[in-house]
């Protein structure tokens, strides 16, 4: 199996590589920021990803990476392993895309149990959250349907791309991209890029 752990601390990868050797893992790469993750990424094609959310003091820059991988690769398995114990936290990265949400103040052999679930092609949250995870996505209101444009533009804005790259993959105008990004916040009830991203994927992800 080929893993790629992108986390900005040596001794998180030191220790995310012991675990994942011990588990079997034949082939391990390392990333220390979204960048350098993302093009790891796209070089080796990892069967699954272990991130973290925060890199190089950038609180949660680790979302767009999760999302944009998903983006391109919808069948890679991510599990996060962060010190973010908020449980809303750990709802904005699995609908982002991540299939495990484990603690790094845990112990090891919490990872080496999360990891072989997600591996599997099964879901872990960690202990300590999963009630109160479950319990906010149960109560997050139905997001309104999208047209086929709208999931195509929230896609790519998911996955990091600027309004001006948008437009060019889709044959539009920037103008026209600025304008569908208003209209679905109001849509959406989105304040922020990244609540429209959030709910948006979630409603694009709906039947």
């Amino acid at each position: 199996m080929n893993v790629l752990v992108v986390d900005d601390h040596p001794i998180v990868l030191q220790g995310c590589r012991r675990v994942l050797e011990d588990a079997g893992v034949e082939t391990v790469h390392e990333a220390t920021g979204i960048a350098a993750g993302y093009r790891r990424f796209r070089r080796h094609r990892p069967d699954l990803v272990v991130a973290d959310l925060t890199f190089q003091g950038a609180a949660l820059s680790g979302l767009a990476l999760i999302r944009r991988i998903r983006s391109v690769a919808p069948e890679t398995r991510i599990l996060v392993f962060s010190m973010h114990d908020d449980p809303e936290i750990a709802v904005r990265a699995i609908e982002s895309g991540a299939t495990g949400y484990v603690l790094k103040d845990t112990a090891s052999m919490e990872l080496h149990i999360a990891f072989e679930r997600v591996r599997d092609g099964g879901t872990y949250v960690a202990p300590s959250l999963a009630a109160e995870v479950d319990r906010l996505r149960r109560e997050a209101p139905a997001a309104p349907p999208l047209t086929p444009r709208e999931r195509q533009i929230l896609e790519r804005l998911g996955a990091g791309r600027s309004h001006g790259a948008i437009a060019e993959e889709l044959g539009l105008s920037y103008k026209t991209v600025a304008n569908a990004c208003t209209q679905l916040r109001r849509k959406l009830g989105a304040r922020t890029l990244a609540d429209l991203i959030r709910i948006g994927l979630r409603a694009a992800r709906a039947p």
